[in-house]
C-alpha cells in the first residue's frame, strides 16, 4: 500500500482527541459498526477539524458504547487549499442550495454565506431559514468527509446583499461573476490569500446591485457570453479560482 493509498480509508471528524486515543460521536459510530462493520484492528483517517489528519486504528466499537481508536500517526491534510474562499450565494429556488453548498465543500470553499437579492425567487422566512442551514450544514460535513477535506466548510446563517458587499474585510479579494459584463476572469490577479465570490440566483443581479458592490470594492467579471445556471456558476467560478491559484 503506498502513501496516498494508506491515507485513503474512511474518513470522520472528531474534537475528542488526547495524545494517543480518539472517539467519534455517535451518530459516526453508528455508521462504523452498523453500515461499514469495522473490526477492532481495521483503519480509519480522523481528522480534528483544523486540518490535522490521523491515521488509526479501532480499539472498539459497540452499541453501547462510541468507537475509540488508538492514534497510529498524524500529518497535515494535504486536500486543504491554501487560499480562503467564501462564496457568497444569492438564494436559488428548490433544493439547489444543497448542491451548490456540496459541491463549494468539494471544490475547496471554506465557507457559505447565502443571501438574498432583488431577483431571489425563493425568499424562506427566518423559521424555514433556520430549519435549511441545520441540513446544509450537513450536507458540507458529509461532503468534507467524502472528498477527503482536513476542515468542514461553514455554511452561515442567510443575510442580505447589502450585508453581505459591506462585510468585504480589507484583507480580501472580492470579485462577482455579473452576467452583464465584466473584467475577464484570466485578466485578474489574486495577491491576497482571502478570496470573496458572489453568484447571482436565477435572475442574476440588479444594475444597482452591481454598482453598490463596486462602490465597496468589489470587482466585476464576466464568465463568457453564456449564461450559466445559477447553480452551474459557483462550480465554474470556484474551478477556476482553485486552477488559477494552484489548488486544483
Amino acid at each position: 500500500m503506498n502513501d496516498i493509498e494508506r491515507w485513503r480509508l474512511p474518513r470522520f471528524f472528531s474534537n475528542d482527541i488526547d495524545e494517543s486515543e480518539i472517539a467519534v460521536n455517535d451518530e459516526d459510530s453508528k455508521h462504523i459498526t452498523s453500515v461499514l462493520r469495522m473490526r477492532a484492528g481495521e483503519k480509519a483517517v480522523i481528522c480534528d477539524g483544523n486540518g490535522t489528519d490521523y491515521l488509526c486504528e479501532l480499539i472498539s466499537a459497540g452499541q453501547r458504547e462510541n468507537a475509540r481508536f488508538n492514534i497510529i500517526e498524524s500529518r497535515q491534510n494535504a486536500a486543504e487549499p491554501d487560499v480562503e474562499v467564501t462564496l457568497y450565494q444569492a438564494m436559488p429556488k428548490s433544493d439547489k442550495l444543497e448542491f451548490i453548498v456540496q459541491k463549494a465543500t468539494e471544490l475547496g470553499a471554506a465557507r457559505i454565506v447565502p443571501f438574498l437579492s432583488k431577483r431571489c425567487v425563493s425568499r424562506p422566512d427566518d423559521k424555514s431559514a433556520a430549519k435549511k442551514l441545520v441540513r446544509l450544514q450537513r450536507i458540507a460535513y458529509e461532503a468534507a468527509k467524502q472528498c477527503g477535506r482536513g476542515k468542514i466548510p461553514d455554511v452561515l446563517p442567510m443575510t442580505d446583499f447589502k450585508s453581505a458587499v459591506t462585510g468585504i474585510a480589507d484583507d480580501e479579494t472580492a470579485i462577482m461573476f455579473y452576467e452583464c459584463g465584466g473584467e475577464k476572469f484570466n485578466a485578474l490577479t489574486f495577491p491576497k490569500k482571502k478570496i470573496a465570490v458572489f453568484i447571482g440566483s436565477e435572475g442574476g443581479f440588479e444594475p444597482e446591485e452591481a454598482q453598490l458592490a463596486e462602490e465597496h470594492g468589489v470587482t466585476l467579471v464576466s464568465l463568457g457570453e453564456r449564461i450559466l445556471r445559477c447553480e452551474t456558476a459557483p462550480v465554474t467560478a470556484l474551478s477556476l479560482l482553485m486552477n488559477v491559484t494552484g489548488n486544483l
